[in-house]
């Protein structure tokens, strides 16, 4: 793209080229946050506990915050919020002894926070 611009337009012309590259970036993180969200979703599902498979059919990805340039999603389970805690890090029993712990939410975090990461390097760069 060719443009001609006098000196004392150039900081302006800067400026608005500047611009235009913002919100093409921020569009693209606000999709790799949105693909990250569903990828952690998706892992803390394919390895959660399975008694009923409720606990893992409850985790949803839900659209905190969103504004021109940013998101914030969360991944959370939407009914069974009182079992994450328990089964990530085990628990004591009423009648003594300890149920082991069966982590599932921190590596989709880690995995999560990675593809992230891995996905804005490739739509900033390409």
């Amino acid at each position: 793209m060719e443009k001609n611009v006098s000196v004392n337009a150039l900081a302006d012309a800067i400026m608005d080229t500047l611009g235009e590259y913002a919100d093409l970036a921020a569009e693209d993180v606000k999709q790799a946050v949105k693909n990250a969200g569903d990828a952690v979703r998706d892992d803390i599902r394919s390895h959660a506990p399975k008694d009923t498979g409720d606990y893992a059919k409850s985790w949803a990805v839900k659209k905190m915050k969103e504004t021109s340039d940013s998101l914030t999603v969360v991944v959370h389970s939407r009914n069974r919020y009182q079992l994450a805690h328990l089964l990530e890090f085990g628990h004591a029993k009423r009648s003594g002894g300890r149920v082991a712990a069966q982590p599932h939410i921190a590596s989709a975090e880690q995995k999560g926070i990675e593809k992230l990461e891995e996905e804005i390097r490739k739509a900033l760069e390409g």
